[in-house]
């Protein structure tokens, strides 16, 4: 079954995934394409649709990204956010220059004012917050152009050519922080695009079950097994597409949390699948031996689970494809064209050169965190592993600043452990999205009965989101973190203050490194 396609094209902002995740709530199917897609191919897709996205650039700028002038002549409707805005204006004769500080510079929540009779603001108020972040101005709007949206500073945050179904918005309506910012866009979906509304889901398990099909044929699949929600649907998915050829290795580095390996052979043992345990904690702490750089941990790790596979993939014999639970945030976060590098996950950013497989299949690699529960729960995935708590791949290598060690590593287990109890217990564990403890790299002087101390200071994160692209500080009652911080000192040698996280993502990432 074929279904209405939305194309967003990708010009390099860090929400640009975002505003896929929005088309899809809106229950219409879309692909992220980079912003360099010959025409021909975007054309083929027959989109009912495009959607250009924000980025860093200047679009008067000399190498600033672009597009073929001619998109605007497929008789399909265009919605520009941000850059995506700027740039349909400069290319349809507008002027863009750079914002003067009493013209239109705007960053942040930014009180606006919208033109209800334009289609993009039907049924919404004349007036909310918008997410604004734009230093530079259209100076001149292309002609058939009107101005549908203004603030006190700017008087053209939002224009529009309804005739030919163009319109253009300054601010970001993907994010929560714009009012109604998803109605806009459900608005250019059905009132603009003619959007039906036919995807789902279940439409997406049932078309990644037939691709994966499709691609492996009779070939056998070695899937990265962590245990966590992203690797779990992952598997499930594969052992419904491919049954008997999915062989599912974990890998147990000495980096999990305090009884995670025995737990995760457990919730597998039951299921139908080949499931092999590999003992490599030895291993790993000698390849991480000495080293204190976040990003060389990330690429270590990653190499070292490849190379894991590799042998474990020869002793199962003949295995064509390497298969992998990543999401949408890690491919994001790693970079991707024009995009800045946040940090490079393992198993995205972090894969060696080579790799001794026919080819690698991420069959999660369009979806954010919430839609990897929804598919596990279409799966009939059991719920206590579809809303287990995000694990990284590289696992307490990244919450251990510095260098790392065994002894540091059974360190901060018990202490997060402890926290894990503790925010459980209180009943905080179903108002936070993710909570974790880091063992950071400083020490400072405390004092336990009459004894001085020099020992390490742990720090607590813990977050709420919906898509774990941005994120709050969790509020947790300050009775819950008094008995953590008890608990931590008193039962966990090497620890001898505790701090408590309070920064939101943005500027901050959720993990420490």
């Amino acid at each position: 079954m074929s279904h209405q396609t939305v194309i967003v094209l990708d010009f390099g902002g860090q929400y640009n995934q975002l505003i896929a995740r929005r088309v899809r709530e809106c229950g219409v199917y879309c692909e992220v394409k980079p912003y360099t897609t010959p025409l021909e191919q975007l054309r083929a897709m027959a989109p009912i649709g495009f959607i250009f996205t924000g980025g860093p650039s200047s679009v008067y700028d000399e190498n600033a990204p672009h597009v073929d002038a001619a998109i605007f002549e497929l008789g399909v409707p265009v919605l520009g956010i941000c850059y995506g805005c700027q740039l349909m204006a400069h290319t349809l004769g507008g002027q863009v220059t750079a914002a003067q500080a009493d013209t239109a510079r705007e960053y942040g929540k930014t009180e606006t004012y919208y033109d209800t009779s334009c289609k993009l603001f039907k049924g919404l108020p004349e007036q909310g917050v918008s997410w604004m972040s734009h230093g530079d101005y259209m100076a001149r709007v292309p002609e058939g152009f009107a101005l549908v949206g203004h603030t006190d500073a700017c008087p053209n945050v939002a224009i529009a050519d309804e005739k030919r179904g163009f319109y253009g918005v300054q601010y970001h309506p993907e994010v929560n922080h714009t009012q109604h910012g998803v109605d806009m866009i459900r608005n250019f979906l059905y009132e603009v695009c003619g959007a039906v509304g036919d995807w789902s889901m279940g439409d997406y398990k049932n078309t990644a079950i037939r691709d994966i099909r499709k691609k492996v044929g009779d070939g056998k699949v070695l899937l990265a097994l962590s245990g966590g929600v992203d690797s779990s649907v992952a598997a499930a998915l594969l052992a419904e597409a491919v049954g008997s050829q999915l062989t599912c290795v974990f890998v147990d580095h000495g980096l999990m949390r305090l009884n995670e390996g025995d737990e995760v052979e457990a919730a597998f043992a039951r299921w139908d699948i080949h499931f092999v345990r590999v003992d490599a904690e030895t291993r790993f702490l000698l390849k991480l031996a000495g080293e204190a750089e976040p990003e060389r941990k990330r690429k270590i790790i990653g190499e070292e689970f490849i190379r894991v596979f590799e042998e474990e993939a020869k002793k199962i014999g003949r295995v064509d494809y390497l298969a992998q639970g990543t999401i949408y945030p890690d491919v994001i976060e790693s970079g991707a064209g024009d995009a800045a590098v946040i940090k490079s996950h393992h198993n995205v950013g972090g894969l060696p050169d080579y790799v001794d497989f026919k080819e690698i299949i991420e069959p999660l690699r369009m979806l954010f965190k919430d839609e990897v529960r929804q598919l596990g729960r279409e799966l009939g995935l059991p719920e206590y592993l579809v809303s287990r708590q995000p694990f990284p791949g590289p696992g307490l290598a990244i919450r251990i600043i510095g260098d790392i060690t065994k002894e540091k590593a059974d360190t901060l287990r018990q202490a997060d452990a402890i926290y894990r109890e503790e925010i459980a217990r209180a009943g905080e564990d179903q108002n936070i999205n993710q909570y974790f403890a880091v063992l950071t790299n400083t020490r400072s002087v405390g004092v336990m009965g009459d004894g001085r101390t020099y020992d390490y200071t742990l720090a607590l994160r813990a977050v709420t989101t919906s898509d774990f692209m941005t994120a709050d500080w969790a509020r947790i009652p300050y009775d819950v973190l008094d008995r953590i911080s008890t608990r931590i000192v008193n039962e966990v040698g090497g620890i001898n203050r505790i701090v408590y996280d309070i920064t939101s993502k943005p500027p901050a990432t959720i993990e420490w490194e």
